[in-house]
């Protein structure tokens, strides 16, 4: 058995040969380069319960720090458990930790203990944190094989009450215990730990390997992992830390009339205005190619349907910005709120294609049309499939790459409200657009050329995402929801009925 008292660094574990190897490894500070938990309580706290549950943790932290270093670990973290998940339904905390979580972890994690993990057939994580909160990443994105965590109490209604299981919280011996129970007499080959408390269970492997808090290391990169995350869910940008938990409390209110203001603005001021008004107050939206001149002015007897990459529900009203001119917007999942508030004309679709397609034909004869073939927004650099429809519309068609930077909160989601989409955008501080405009479709690969619909469709997204450096999926809105949602894309239209989300453009 490994020396108990000496573990060498993980630096000098040879991880080649270790396909028939089992390795078990701690979360926090050893699989993950962050050794507290704290950012990952506090985004599943902010999705649970909002603003008013993440100042709860906030308001904790301090009674937390000082009962895990100076106390019982167990005890701290039992406190983060019970004010993070207490009433919380069990349901909303599967989903927060399938959708919101992963991103996060998978920018932590730890590079040398990584080159040891990968290397090894078989994988257990052991945690003092939740299961539910961190099985999720660690077998859907990284293929851990075993998850042994911190297990809690549910009410037959299926709300957490905040307390644990009745073997407690997973730390120290009772890790060891866990160990036992599943490995029997047969010991991994690999233990990694990074504090004391890990000790007792990484004696009982053959092999144990330290992994030091110093010197500060790179994550993995993120195409290093056996999969990366495309779809991702949740309001906040960054990992909140304790400091950066407290700025943003501070800030929401701030935030929010500031976000009023800057909706009005563009909902009544001329649309020439817009652009300028923005900049007044922050919002920076950046215009790169040449724009085609209005319907109008160039004579055309109908107008151009402008393709963009879909990042938010706003790409339209920047689209205009741009343009100094109200586009209108054909969708389907917009909320009524934002709807009201929209600057520009939104038209609903019927989800039939034969009408969908008469009613954009029609709209293009009164003028420019914008349109995302996408069906769904995607946060990462990747485009999603591109849907065919608009190919078999119009010819004239001027492909638009939009991308967005936020420094605090996403202005798309895919749980929440998607009325509060605009307004968490334009509550960062300096959100900002940039809206490219591609030169016009050619006229030798369009429909009238002889290409089809779908050669057009993915012209266009190749177009794209060459200007953007995304890369090209197949992807689709179904694709995103079932990962973050575990539906099709089922959104809550009033109280009596739920209509499917469809694509954009009806395919």
């Amino acid at each position: 058995m490994a020396n108990t008292t000496n573990f060498p660094s993980i630096a000098k574990c040879d991880s080649r040969g270790r396909q028939a190897h089992t390795l078990v490894a701690d979360m926090d500070g050893t699989l993950l380069i962050g050794r507290s938990s704290f950012p990952y309580f506090a985004l599943m706290a902010f999705e649970l319960g909002g603003l008013f549950r993440l100042l709860a943790l906030l308001l904790a932290s301090p009674f937390v720090g000082l009962l895990y270093y100076f106390v019982s670990e167990s005890a701290g973290i039992q406190i983060m458990i019970f004010v993070t998940f207490c009433g919380a339904k069990i349901s909303s905390i599967h989903s927060v930790a399938r959708a919101v979580l992963p991103k996060f972890y998978s920018t932590d994690l730890h590079p040398d203990t990584w080159r040891v993990f990968s290397a090894c057939g078989k994988r257990c994580v052991l945690t003092a944190n939740p299961t539910v909160m961190v099985e999720p990443f660690l077998k859907e994105f990284l293929g851990v094989d075993l998850v042994l965590g911190t297990e809690i109490v549910a009410t037959e209604s299926g709300r957490a009450t905040g307390l644990v299981g009745r073997k407690g919280v997973l730390v120290g011996t009772k890790k060891a215990d866990a160990l036992k129970v599943q490995f029997g007499d047969v010991p991994p080959e690999i233990g990694l730990g990074d504090r004391l408390t890990d000790v007792p269970f990484m004696s009982l492997c053959k092999e144990a390997y330290m992994v030091p808090p110093t010197p500060a290391v790179e994550p993995v990169a993120s195409d290093k992992l056996p999969k990366p995350v495309i779809f991702h869910d949740g309001r906040f940008v960054h990992k909140p830390s304790p400091f950066l938990a407290l700025l943003t409390i501070l800030w929401f209110p701030i935030g929010f009339l500031l976000a009023c203001l800057r909706i009005a603005a563009g909902s009544l001021l001329p649309m020439p205005l817009v652009y300028y008004a923005f900049l007044v107050l922050g919002v920076r939206v950046t215009v790169k190619g040449n724009p085609p001149p209005s319907p109008n002015s160039s004579g055309q007897n109908s107008g151009v349907l402008f393709v963009c990459s879909h990042r938010t529900l706003l790409d339209p009203i920047f689209l205009s910005t741009a343009l100094r001119r109200p586009i209108a917007a054909v969708t389907y999942s917009v909320s009524r709120l934002s709807e009201f508030i929209s600057p520009i004309k939104t038209v609903r679709l019927t989800r039939d294609r034969a009408t969908d397609a008469a009613t954009i034909k029609k709209l293009l004869k009164e003028g420019d049309l914008a349109i995302c073939p996408e069906g769904t927004t995607c946060r990462e650099a990747y485009l999603l499939r591109f849907s065919a429809l608009f190919a078999e519309l119009t010819d004239e068609v001027v492909p638009v790459a939009m991308v967005n930077k936020m420094s605090m909160f996403h202005g798309t989601t895919a749980r929440g409200w998607k009325g509060m989409d605009p307004f968490y955008f334009f509550m960062n501080p300096r959100p900002a657009y940039e809206v490219t405009f591609l030169e016009k479709l050619p006229v030798e690969l369009s429909r009238s050329s002889g290409k089809s619909s779908h050669e057009v469709a993915n012209y266009i997204q190749r177009r794209i995402a060459a200007a953007l450096s995304y890369e090209c999926t197949g992807f689709t809105r179904k694709d995103k929801y079932r990962a973050l949602a575990g539906n099709d894309g089922i959104v809550e239209e009033n109280k009596k009925t739920s209509v499917k989300v469809n694509k954009i453009m009806g395919c």
